[in-house]
């Protein structure tokens, strides 16, 4: 089980990393991405899946080597919650000073919804990047 783990912890780096790097180059190119939301929930199940490994090692009476490991273990999805709700706050962000968006034409709404996504796109891929280094920690913590 323990192998198992580490491994799906590799996973968690390699699908963060993808994901975070996707979706900040989308980021920077001002581009939006469909295929980086594909990765961020990849991204997520798999961490999901190894929280759960970790907590099914802990109730089978297995200890972390270090501590610090738990910490390391429960952070990530942590950031993943944090991300996602600074990321709800982007569209009131780019609303700010529209009094009636119905009243706008369309290529206005598309304006500003393509805003919305770029916004939470850059917010989320920086949290995915912090889970990587996060998860790094945790890898090694563990590892060692």
């Amino acid at each position: 089980m323990n192998a198992i783990h580490m491994t799906v912890g590799i996973g968690v780096i390699a699908t963060n990393l993808i994901a975070g790097a996707w979706g900040g180059i989308a980021w920077l190119r001002k581009d939006p991405s469909v295929i980086f939301w594909y990765l961020l929930r990849t991204a997520q199940l798999v961490l999901v899946v190894q929280v759960a490994l970790g907590v099914i090692l802990l109730a089978s009476g297995r200890q972390a080597a270090d501590q610090i490991h738990l910490l390391y273990g429960i952070l990530p999805r942590g950031v993943t919650l944090i991300s996602e709700a600074m990321s709800a706050g982007a569209a009131q962000h780019e609303l700010e000073g529209v009094n009636d968006l119905d009243a706008l034409e369309e290529r206005e709404q598309a304006v500003i919804a393509r805003r919305v996504v770029l916004r939470e796109m850059g917010i989320i891929a920086v949290g995915a990047i912090l889970i990587v280094t996060i998860a790094l920690r945790a890898y090694a913590v563990g590892s060692g």
